[in-house]
Formats: C-alpha cells, sequence, structure tokens
C-alpha cells in the first residue's frame, strides 16, 4: 500500500515520520520545502502538486490547518481530487468542521473515492512518540483498510460513525477543554486573592469534585512554574472553539459555555498571548486580581 501525505507542520511531520518507520512506500508534500527534504532524507519521495501525491498514492493523508485549506488542497486545481484514480483513500487528520467534510466526501465519492474524518488528539508529544489519539469518521469497511497505516500514528484509535463524526467527537472534546482550561484560571485566581496558596488549592482541588484534565494538566508544569510555553497554544485552542461555535450555528443550537470560553481566549489573542500555552488565559485574571498564582520555586 502506498501513502501520501500532505501537511509537514509541527504535527504532520512527525506523524509522516511515524509511517515510514512503520515500513510503508511514502510521498510527502508541503509548501515547507525544508520538511519536504527532511522526510527525503528519511526515505519519502517528493511531490510538487497534492495531485502529483494522489498519482503516487492508495491513501492521502492530509495535516493541514483548517477547513478552507483542506477544501482547496482536496478539491481545488492540482489538488488530490485531480490526480487520485477510482478507490483512493482520502484521511483528513486535520481539525475541521463536520460540514466541510460532508461536502468534501460527497463530491469525492463522484469520483469513487473514499473519505475519513480522522482528528488527532494528544499534541506535538504524541505525534512524536505515535501515541495519538484519533477520531475516525467514515465507511467501516474503509475504516479496517487503513487502520494499519492508523496504527502507525496512534495506540487509541477508534472508529465513531459517519463521515463527519470524528470531527464533531474532537470539536466536542476541545470546547470541553477551552471552557475547563478558563475556569481552572478563575478558581484558581479567586482562591489566591482570597489569600490561599496555589498549591494547596491544586492539591486539594486535584483529588476533589472540581478537578479536571485542564487543571491536572497545566498546573505542575505550566501554571506552577509560570511556564507558558506550549503546550497547545492558545491561537489553536480558540480556532478549535471556533469549529464548535460555527457548527452550533449549522444546528441551530446555542453554545453559551462555548462562546464565553471563546472570547476569554481572544482577549489573550489581544493581549499578545496567542502564541503561549492555553493555560496563559490565567494571566487575564492576574491582571484583573492584581495576583499571581505561583508556587514558591525552592
Amino acid at each position: 500500500m502506498k501513502i501520501g501525505f500532505i501537511g509537514l507542520g509541527v504535527m504532520g511531520k512527525r506523524m509522516a515520520t511515524n509511517v515510514l518507520k512503520g515500513g510503508y512506500e511514502l510521498t510527502v508534500s508541503d509548501l515547507n520545502k525544508d520538511s519536504v527534504k527532511d522526510l527525503q532524507q528519511l526515505g519519502a519521495k517528493a511531490a510538487e502538486t497534492p495531485a502529483e501525491v494522489a498519482q503516487n498514492s492508495d491513501v492521502v493523508l492530509t495535516s493541514l490547518p483548517n477547513s478552507a485549506i483542506v477544501e482547496n488542497v482536496i478539491l481545488g486545481k492540482k489538488g488530490i481530487l485531480e490526480g487520485a484514480k477510482e478507490g483512493t483513500i482520502i484521511v483528513d487528520l486535520s481539525s475541521i468542521t463536520p460540514k466541510s467534510i460532508q461536502n468534501i466526501a460527497k463530491k469525492a465519492s463522484q469520483k469513487g473515492v473514499e473519505v475519513l474524518d480522522a482528528p488527532v488528539s494528544g499534541g506535538a508529544a504524541g505525534a512524536e512518540k505515535g501515541t495519538l489519539t484519533i477520531m475516525v469518521g467514515g465507511k467501516n469497511e474503509v475504516f479496517e483498510k487503513v487502520l494499519p497505516v492508523l496504527n502507525c500514528i496512534g495506540t487509541k484509535v477508534n472508529h465513531v460513525g459517519e463521515v463527519g463524526a470524528g470531527d464533531t467527537v474532537k470539536l466536542v472534546n476541545n470546547l470541553l477543554l477551552g471552557a475547563n482550561m478558563v475556569a481552572v484560571a478563575e478558581a484558581l485566581a479567586l482562591g489566591v486573592k482570597a489569600g490561599l496558596k496555589p498549591e494547596i488549592l491544586y492539591n486539594i482541588i486535584s483529588k476533589s469534585s472540581g478537578s479536571s484534565y485542564a487543571l491536572t494538566a497545566k498546573y505542575n508544569n505550566f501554571i506552577a512554574k509560570g511556564n507558558f510555553e506550549p503546550g497547545f497554544m492558545i491561537d489553536l485552542q480558540y480556532k478549535d472553539l471556533q469549529l464548535a461555535v460555527d457548527t452550533s450555528k449549522d444546528l441551530k443550537m446555542p453554545l453559551v459555555m462555548g462562546n464565553l470560553a471563546q472570547q476569554m481566549f481572544e482577549m489573550a489573542r489581544a493581549k499578545g498571548l496567542g502564541t503561549e500555552d492555553i493555560s496563559a488565559v490565567l494571566k487575564l485574571y492576574e491582571e484583573w486580581g492584581n495576583i499571581e498564582v505561583r508556587e514558591e520555586q525552592a
């Protein structure tokens, strides 16, 4: 089985490397030619366009920034569909709206090309180690065909429903992460403003009903140390919340917490914090309360 990979950014480059390590023949393409050269040195072939990647592949994986770019790479001029033969499988690892991937799948089906949406979770570290969680939407028989490839990049590969279901699970997950992160920042700031030490708050809450992944994952290595190197950037969290907001509008479903959380990250971006870790949303509360939520370092 010949594999194509388009999009060699922070996540894509690492995932493509793991596909190579899995023993697959790989053709890659990206606007960043240095990244392409790095993969060539590992044994991949280079292609100039998405269409050329598709011409040389049975399965094409994409890892791209947003819905518009995914649609252009797949449906646009010199895009994947232009070069794909009947029976080709496109697996989009990006995080885009369910509506967008469903539109792509509908157009691809007219050429006999199958589409799966397979957004990933686990960040750059998970992509490096090949331990990502992958949420896959599409036909089960198509999922089974590409499962060995996905096992090269993830240890928890879940088939969750029809096309669009993978992106839906991902945006719901990241909606919760964003809202929980803002709630953690607000609660810690209130406790410190009231005179409590943050380590006392953490030690109790992390073992109580108020605990969450946002608290346990972001307190010790980020907040307590004042280290806001990402992690998962505020800009990316904002983008993922926008996916949830857009989908809620498509479904005419009110999204109260999601919109509030997104506005908090918008304020953080306005303060120049967009490339910092999502835990840096705490800095807004620190400024408002004239406090600092940090542990004293020995």
